[in-house]
């Protein structure tokens, strides 16, 4: 039986307190991995490993949490002047479909990539990759 998003969401929350040390209440949809939790470099990998602890899942290296983003990001092609090209924003929706860019779209400055990551990113991921799971029979 597939899991609601509900449950995705209460699952991810445990991993997350456990993992960063937070308490239950900050780890709302909306809050930034990096910024709100206080998320480094080092906690993605944790983070990542609880995940696929937690849903029994494999998660191929840099698809939850991209490795190359900073590599984009020094890319002429996909940023200039501080600024996400349309070409960047374009490459980045298709390696992370499960980010929402929105925000980017509104004020594409590149200080703010790091508050993409947020708790929801991270359902939104398990979500899809739960369900694009064929079932067992």
């Amino acid at each position: 039986m597939a899991m609601s998003h509900d449950e995705i969401f209460k699952k991810v929350q445990e991993v997350l307190v456990d993992a960063l040390g937070v308490d239950e209440d900050e780890v709302t949809p909306d809050a930034t991995v990096s910024g709100d939790l206080g998320a480094e470099s080092i906690d993605y990998l944790d983070i990542q490993f609880r995940i696929e602890k937690a849903f029994s899942m494999k998660i191929p290296k840099g698809e939850l949490f991209p490795e190359n983003i900073q590599e984009l990001l020094k890319d002429p092609t996909y940023v200039q002047d501080n600024k996400v090209t349309p070409v960047g924003l374009a490459k980045m929706r298709e390696q992370m479909p499960h980010i929402d860019f929105s925000s980017v779209e509104a004020d594409p400055d590149v200080t703010k990539m790091t508050n993409l990551i947020t708790v929801n990113t991270i359902v939104n991921y398990v979500e899809r990759k739960l369900n694009s799971t064929p079932a067992a029979v």
